[in-house]
């Protein structure tokens, strides 16, 4: 009986120190939360409860701006430096992706296509009329899937360092997302948020590259609400599910009829420029690229250029 117990002893202690992870990253998450309070209200769609933050005149004459964030990131990386400036005199909504930031999903994790969906359906319900639509990253195959799920809604899109082609090999950065289902809660509970917020400083020097990290990134810029449990499992589904979901979206660029323009950095670390940019716009009738300095962050770290190219976008829009 003596030999057993002692035997169990180190299930015992695993055990204690699995329950010990999960606490603390529980805990990491709602001190998380309390830096990036929710910024706007919450709009209730199918499958999901969608934050968001509308900054600007509603009454502008101007096209209304929705924009779109990309993979472990939130709206605050738009309002950081950008958003503020465009709302002067357009109307101007952020919202958090499905899973994202303070966003809820009461439905299945949707992949690119119902995101899209989602993102229709919340145009709808905000009454907006022909919007610009500004994806980063990830947020830009979500842009491009709302294109061909809900034609008539966008009045053109705006894509900033983009996801728009399939990807065989995710950034290195983002490999440790790449856990099986199953496998994937059991490290959301346990390593993921403890790694996140041990590596989270040379994480974002990764996707900022070359570019440097704002100071107030993990605060304004909302970078802290990616060392959650919940950002966790998100991630590494949607890393897995655009793999899937990528070669059909691409299957029907030729159907989009709408203006699209894409900016990219040159020396983006994360997404190649030839392949998300020049190969996209040469498959998209009256697709325009347009190159500048920076990495991948352009909205936090290149604002005066990412405005000026907006600016365009919607005055070819007028």
């Amino acid at each position: 009986m003596g030999k057993n117990r002692s035997t169990l002893i180190p299930f015992g202690l695993a055990g204690i120190g699995v329950l010990g992870l999960a606490g603390w990253s529980a805990w990491a998450g709602r001190k998380a939360e309390e830096r990036v309070p929710a910024d706007g209200r919450f709009v209730d769609v199918d499958g999901a409860r969608l934050h968001i933050v509308e900054l600007g005149p509603k009454d502008a004459t101007g096209p209304a701006i929705v924009m779109i964030h990309g993979l472990m990131a939130q709206l605050r990386n738009f309002s950081h430096s950008l958003a503020g400036r465009l709302a002067k005199d357009h109307r101007v909504i952020l919202v958090d992706r499905p899973g994202w930031g303070h966003s809820h999903l009461t439905g299945p994790r949707p992949d690119l296509a119902r995101q899209g969906q989602m993102i229709g359906q919340l145009i709808e319900t905000l009454g907006l009329r022909k919007p610009l639509v500004v994806g980063h990253s990830m947020g830009g195959a979500v842009s491009l899937a709302l294109a061909t799920e809900r034609p008539e809604l966008p009045g053109a899109l705006a894509l900033i360092a983009p996801l728009t082609q399939a990807v065989e090999r995710p950034p290195a950065v983002f490999r440790g997302l790449m856990a099986p289902p199953g496998v994937r809660e059991a490290l959301a509970w346990t390593i993921a948020v403890p790694m996140a917020v041990a590596f989270g400083k040379r994480g974002a020097e990764a996707v900022f590259a070359p570019d440097p990290v704002p100071a107030d990134f993990a605060t304004a810029g909302g970078g802290a609400l990616s060392a959650r449990a919940s950002a966790y499992r998100m991630g590494s589904f949607e890393i897995r599910m655009a793999e899937r979901a990528m070669p059909p979206l691409v299957a029907r660029y030729g159907e989009i009829r709408i203006p699209v323009s894409i900016l990219y950095g040159r020396q983006d670390a994360l997404l190649d420029p030839t392949l998300h940019g020049e190969r996209t716009v040469a498959e998209i009738a009256g697709g325009k690229l347009t190159l500048v300095d920076g990495g991948h962050m352009l909205p936090l770290t290149h604002p005066d250029e990412t405005e000026a190219w907006l600016r365009e976008t919607l005055a070819d829009m007028a």
